[in-house]
């Protein structure tokens, strides 16, 4: 048997090419990182992580072509299909069709990867500038560089998967026809899907909550995790994960915009001096204020908002601390702590049946 010699030279090429395209790449990539303005150490990881991601996707994809060149040719050399491949038969159809997929494919991916450093850098340049003055920014860009990363990825998949199939000689339009029905179809048949990415839209657009919030959506209260266009997750105080359609969201309430209050609710006998009661409480309060572990997270004095409720032959005091977001559930508890053990000290007894 023969050695087809054109056909090994071939395939020689193709892998020499994979190889010399998968190190310019990196060397386009290593410079473009090292362009961007990063000076966390914690940033910088994760803008070389994705770009390790992006030199990897481009080294299977370009080998992944030579290696698909190679199955080609030696088919063709065992006759499945015509029998005289040459080189110049492969260039030709290389140079026609291949170098439009090798480039919308390549270009694919270099987008989305290059989308997404771009987002991540956005993301910690918002989270940098705001880290002392507004973790509501530091919360809105995590949940909008989640989205913006889904989005372009899907907006470039889509677009370059069509643009694949007219080169390969597929007829595209009877596939942008059925899309098109098949949307009608969903757009009728699929109501609640509309009117929870619609209601989602907005929810994202006026900023009503964000990964990272507390929130009480539909009365059950936990941290969200996911905002997506159709749901959002949440996972609750005890630690299921709840998943709301937006459509069905018939109540929103987010605890954790800009501030939140710790309120701590006393019963007293009604036979304790009130004023003894709220003066105790406010001492409290001023020690915690002057505490440098607590003054950072509380915002204004303790608030003694008076006698809440007369019932069962015991008085409800309430008072509370402004705090910063996400604080609200430590600042009661130590509060609960150091009133408690303040009222013993000072012979106040809490009621009790």
């Amino acid at each position: 048997m023969s050695i087809n010699y054109s056909a090994i030279a071939t395939v020689l090429i193709a892998f020499i090419l994979a190889a010399a395209l998968v190190k310019i790449a990196q060397v386009f990539i290593h410079r473009f990182v090292r362009s961007l303005d990063i000076d966390n150490h914690a940033n910088r990881e994760v803008v070389h992580r994705r770009a390790k991601q992006l030199i990897r996707a481009l080294t299977l994809f370009t080998y992944g072509i030579a290696v698909l060149a190679s199955i080609s040719f030696a088919l063709e050399r065992f006759g499945v299909s015509e029998p005289d491949w040459t080189p110049r038969q492969v260039l030709h159809w290389f140079m026609t069709h291949g170098i439009n997929i090798l480039i919308v494919l390549v270009a694919s991916f270099i987008v989305i990867r290059l989308a997404n450093l771009t987002i991540e850098h956005l993301q910690f340049k918002l989270a940098r500038r705001y880290a002392t003055t507004d973790l509501e920014w530091q919360r809105r860009a995590t949940t909008l560089s989640g989205i913006l990363t889904r989005l372009v990825g899907s907006a470039v998949g889509f677009v370059a998967a069509l643009m694949v199939l007219r080169e390969l000689t597929i007829d595209i339009v009877p596939i942008l026809t059925g899309a098109g029905i098949a949307g009608l179809a969903v757009g009728f048949g699929a109501q609640n899907l509309v009117r929870d990415v619609i209601s989602g839209f907005f929810i994202i657009l006026e900023d009503q909550v964000r990964v990272g919030d507390a929130a009480r959506i539909n009365g059950v209260a936990g941290g969200i995790e996911q905002v997506n266009l159709r749901t959002i997750v949440l996972r609750d105080g005890d630690g299921a994960v709840q998943v709301f359609p937006n459509g069905t969201i018939t109540s929103l309430a987010n605890l954790s915009k800009q501030f939140g209050y710790a309120i701590v609710d006393l019963r007293v006998a009604y036979t304790e001096n009130m004023d003894r009661v709220f003066g105790t409480a406010r001492d409290v309060g001023a020690s915690m204020s002057n505490d440098p572990s607590w003054s950072g997270v509380l915002l204004a004095p303790l608030e003694v908002l008076g006698i809440e409720s007369l019932a069962d032959g015991a008085a409800t005091v309430r008072v509370r601390f402004k705090t910063l977001p996400l604080n609200q559930g430590r600042v009661a508890n130590e509060l609960r702590r150091r009133l408690m053990t303040t009222f013993v000290g000072r012979g106040i007894r809490p009621f009790a049946k």
